[in-house]
């Protein structure tokens, strides 16, 4: 890729879309990070762009000049199914038309049930749920605009995000500080059951390796993870770290719950499945293609504790 095309423009600046723009800079590669608003602290390198890449103007603005696209917009759950078809639209049609490469941040929605199967980038996507039904038909469109020559493409599926800055995850803002404050730690389903978290520096670390290898275009792959342990062993990983038992609160069925209000917990509800089987997920091939090896549950539960515990100190 010639110094003169260089530009990385990461579309979404949550969690995901943030610590990618990072890992760029910290690779060298000048970026742009796009939201609606562009209101964001200040990140060295990091070029702030206001866009919104639901409307075609709004996606062809944020890609002028882009050698390499990465979408990692989302939105409020309860507006997924209706959001996400129509964002795909306009950002497929103006990384087409700017002759970029996209790279795409994904779930595993697609898969559906696997009543506790390893999921490997094999596993069938027998999604029945509405949001899984949603994300298989948007990848169907990506992968088929690869294969018809339109443009280059590459999907990075991860589990859920554990990491700084992740607050809205199961394992994020609902339970970290509840946990360093003695709060109520809320605990989804079974949590006996092995479930894969996907460190966010890893999700960076991944799909920045994608963006920076074409010969890994016109698939799927499954972002570096580690190896699934049971929600209760992470979360005694907690309590060995802050010295304390957890006060834990088992959700056993969708309700609300802390941050988890009704209208979440009501778009959530098709997805639960997710916390009454084991969600293992195996990274294996992208960690033997590229070198990479996910970052230990132990380290990320370490760093995780360390940066909220300076939110709330500056809170």
């Amino acid at each position: 890729m010639s110094a003169a095309r260089d530009l990385q423009v990461v579309l979404g600046s949550g969690p995901a879309g943030t610590a990618l723009a990072v890992e760029l800079v910290r690779r060298g590669h000048p970026v742009r990070l796009v939201d609606r608003a562009a209101t964001g602290p200040a990140l060295e390198g990091i070029d702030r762009f206001a866009a919104d890449v639901g409307t075609p103007e709004g996606a062809r603005a944020a890609v002028g000049g882009a050698a390499v696209v990465y979408h990692c917009v989302n939105v409020a759950y309860h507006l997924q199914v209706e959001a996400m078809p129509r964002i795909q639209q306009a950002v497929l049609a103006a990384v087409e038309a700017e002759g970029a490469r996209l790279v795409v941040l994904d779930t595993l929605y697609p898969y559906g049930e696997t009543h506790g199967a390893v999921m490997t980038e094999d596993t069938p996507w027998n999604a029945t749920t509405d949001k899984g039904v949603m994300r298989a038909e948007l990848d169907a469109r990506y992968l088929a605009a690869h294969a018809e020559g339109r443009l280059p493409v590459v999907l990075g599926r991860s589990a859920d995000f554990v990491g700084p800055g992740v607050l809205n995850s199961t394992l994020g803002g609902a339970v970290f500080p509840a946990a360093l404050t003695g709060g109520e730690v809320p605990a989804f389903g079974d949590i006996d059951l092995p479930h894969s978290y996907t460190y966010i520096g890893d999700v960076a670390e991944g799909l920045a390796t994608l963006g920076e290898n074409p010969d890994g275009d016109g698939r799927v792959w499954h972002l570096p993870t580690a190896p699934a342990l049971t929600t209760r062993r992470i979360l005694e990983m907690i309590e060995e770290r802050v010295g304390r038992p957890l006060t834990l609160t088992v959700v056993s069925e969708p309700r609300p719950f802390g941050p988890f209000d009704e209208q979440f917990m009501t778009a959530y509800a098709e997805m639960f499945y997710q916390h009454t089987e084991a969600q293992i997920v195996d990274s294996s091939a992208i960690e033997k293609a590229f070198g990479l090896a996910p970052n230990p549950l132990s380290a990320t539960v370490d760093a995780t504790l360390a940066w909220y515990g300076e939110l709330l100190a500056a809170a």
